[in-house]
C-alpha cells in the first residue's frame, strides 16, 4: 500500500495513522492543521488547566505542541521515528484563551537520524518558542508495504 502513494498522500495517510493511536495530542485539544514529507503544522488553545501560578501557560505544555508537530513531522515517511533529543527555547509568555501554533519542519534528514526546527506562534503570529528536535528512526511502519 505505502509504496503505491506519493509522498505528499504517504505523509497524510502516516499522520491519520499516528493521529488515531495519538492520545496525549488529541487529549490536549491539539488540531493536526497540515502535514507534508518533513512537515507539520498543529494548533493548540490554551486552556485554565494548562496555566500555571504566573497566570501563564506552563512550559510544559508548550513544549507537548512542539513535541506533537515534531512527531508528526518526522514520521512522514513511513519509518517509525522517535525522539532521540530535543531543546526548547521559550521568548515570550501564552495565556489563557491564546491559539498556539507549532510549526515544523525538516533541516536535515540522514541515515537514522534527523533535525527539526518547530516555530511555536501564537495567534498573533508572535514568537513565542523555538524547539529544536532530533529524531531516531527505529524497526517498524505505520502502514503496511507492499509485498
Amino acid at each position: 500500500m505505502a509504496d503505491s502513494l506519493s509522498s505528499q498522500a504517504l505523509a497524510q495517510a502516516c499522520a491519520r495513522s499516528m493521529w488515531d493511536d495519538d492520545n496525549a495530542t488529541r487529549h490536549l485539544g491539539m488540531e493536526l492543521l497540515a502535514v507534508a514529507p518533513g512537515e507539520a503544522t498543529l494548533s493548540m488553545v490554551v486552556t485554565e488547566a494548562m496555566t500555571n501560578g504566573h497566570g501563564t501557560c506552563h512550559g510544559g505544555y508548550i513544549f507537548a505542541l512542539a513535541d506533537s508537530a515534531f512527531a508528526f513531522a518526522c514520521n512522514t515517511y513511513n519509518q517509525r521515528a522517535v525522539a532521540q533529543h530535543c531543546s526548547v527555547t521559550y521568548i515570550a509568555p501564552a495565556f489563557k484563551g491564546d491559539r498556539l501554533k507549532a510549526t515544523a519542519r525538516e533541516v536535515s534528514r540522514r541515515g537514522r537520524g534527523g533535525i527539526y526546527d518547530i516555530a511555536i506562534t501564537n495567534q498573533e503570529g508572535e514568537q513565542i518558542a523555538e524547539f529544536r528536535g532530533h529524531s531516531r528512526t527505529v524497526k517498524g511502519t505505520l502502514l503496511p508495504e507492499q509485498d
